[in-house]
């Protein structure tokens, strides 16, 4: 976490001069600067083909009636039951195997929910070492590094965490060594033994709030296109295209905005993407969020996402599915950051780096300068499995339209772009990673909001941020009713 104060980016040379430097995960503020997944169902191709033998069959008892003067009443009745016992047990096993993810819990059918509920939970909770009790009611698991979620993944089980990756190369001198509690799990002081990760243990309520087991931890389907046709969500972005990009890092000032109802959230994050904008849409995604639904809270909260088909059937958010595999032991994922900034106040941010190990072409993930929190293995991919095609920054909200209103859930800070540091969010020292794995700064920045009279987003260049952007604001207002 770095503390910002008021480094303004079009500050002059001589102002510059009168600043203290950028310094990662430090708690002391300077008055004018920074201290800065699928089941196993019975295969289509299968039924297919017995469907096939089946007409084929009916076609010859068919052809046999009319050369015996059997009636085709008899062998059409006869053709039926053969399919009905032999087509109905794999349908069985397969809508057996499908129904429990795809069960909307019932209200009425407490015994159900819970039943199902609790089959869930004894997959993604896994067995800790110890469990830290942190003051946002949050229970952290300390989980053995090899028993994750992750390792339920076919292709991984029975295998261990890698050793980290070889860091991209950059001008700018980082301190590995460098680390700061900015999560309130962590400022008690206790933290999760070496050989085990820190899982925030998932509660019944917290999968009640999905209207399903398939939904719970997952976005859902909706296009990342930026335009008015987004669905009900809306974004501010900066992004770059047209080039191979191998990974990307920003320093991502973190608020507390408004989220009005449970089913809305706020977020800012950063997008690594590839494939099309359609069914074959790759994205590895990382930021903060607040999301009533999927925590119960209006914390904002250090979280993580992928999918490899544009949401539907893959992915899920932080560990809530085999995917990410977690190599750290201080961070969690999906608890609560503090402290955070406020208007006019203390301003606070977290850097994120993700990148291609040019070795084993897996993603990783950095939080700050050099501490690493773990990586997407590469055959979770498609299009990802080589570079991606689109780097984006910047917020997103969901606009449910309660009462036919727009929402007034707040993006970033929830404030506009034109009321600058302090006021408004932004998104700094926004780089790329190129084909040497060297991080390099962005080239060609593009900026859009989908409805700019409700969240706004204004970019910049300078030499102490770099390529920057302010952006967000408040959502209903007398221009964006």
């Amino acid at each position: 976490m770095d503390l910002v104060g008021v480094v303004l980016p079009l500050a002059s040379s001589s102002e510059e001069n009168n600043c203290c430097s950028l310094h990662h995960y430090t708690t002391r503020q300077c008055r004018c600067c920074t201290t800065t997944q699928q089941g196993g169902q019975i295969e289509e191709e299968e039924l297919q083909e017995e469907e096939t033998r089946n007409h084929n069959s009916t076609t010859i008892h068919v052809m046999a009636s009319s050369y015996s003067k059997i009636s085709p009443i008899i062998s059409i009745f006869v053709f039926f039951l053969f399919f009905i016992f032999s087509v109905c047990p794999a349908l069985s096993l397969e809508t057996q195997q499908f129904n429990l993810a795809n069960q909307t819990f019932k209200p009425s059918d407490d015994v159900h929910n819970t039943k199902i509920i609790k089959s869930h939970l004894r997959k993604i909770n896994k067995p800790s070492l110890k469990t830290i009790q942190s003051s946002d009611g949050d229970l952290i698991d300390c989980v053995l590094s090899h028993q994750q979620p992750a390792f339920d993944h076919p292709q991984l089980k029975g295998q261990k965490p890698l050793e980290p990756a070889e860091r991209p190369k950059s001008g700018h001198k980082t301190n590995s060594m460098e680390f700061e509690n900015f999560q309130l799990w962590s400022m008690s002081g206790e933290t999760c033994p070496e050989g085990t990760i820190p899982v925030r243990r998932t509660k019944e309520q917290d999968i009640l709030r999905a209207s399903s087991i398939r939904r719970f931890g997952r976005k859902l389907r909706r296009p990342v296109r930026r335009d008015t046709t987004s669905n009900g969500h809306e974004h501010a972005v900066g992004y770059v295209t047209g080039d191979q990009y191998y990974g990307a890092k920003a320093s991502i000032n973190v608020w507390a905005p408004k989220v009005t109802n449970q089913y809305e959230f706020s977020l800012s994050q950063m997008w690594v993407i590839s494939g099309s904008f359609g069914d074959d849409l790759n994205t590895i995604e990382a930021g903060w969020q607040v999301s009533p639904e999927l925590y119960g809270d209006n914390y904002p909260r250090f979280f993580t996402y992928w999918t490899s088909d544009a949401y539907q059937a893959t992915g899920c958010y932080n560990l809530l599915c085999s995917g990410f595999v977690q190599t750290n032991n201080k961070i969690a994922i999906g608890a609560a950051i503090s402290p955070t900034s406020s208007y006019n106040g203390g301003q606070y941010d977290i850097s994120i780096m993700i990148w291609k190990d040019p070795k084993h072409g897996h993603w990783w993930l950095e939080f700050g300068s050099g501490v690493l929190v773990g990586y997407w293995p590469s055959f979770l991919f498609t299009h990802l499995r080589g570079s991606a095609s689109m780097i984006q920054f910047g917020g997103e909200i969901v606009n449910s339209r309660g009462n036919g209103f727009h929402t007034s859930t707040q993006m970033g800070s929830g404030h506009f772009a034109g009321e600058g540091f302090g006021k408004a969010s932004y998104f700094r020292n926004l780089q790329v990673v190129d084909w040497d794995n060297s991080l390099i700064p962005l080239s060609n920045l593009k900026v859009l909001a989908d409805h700019s009279n409700c969240y706004d987003i204004q970019g910049g260049i300078n030499r102490v941020w770099g390529n920057y952007f302010y952006y967000g604001g408040p959502g209903r207002n007398q221009r964006c009713p």
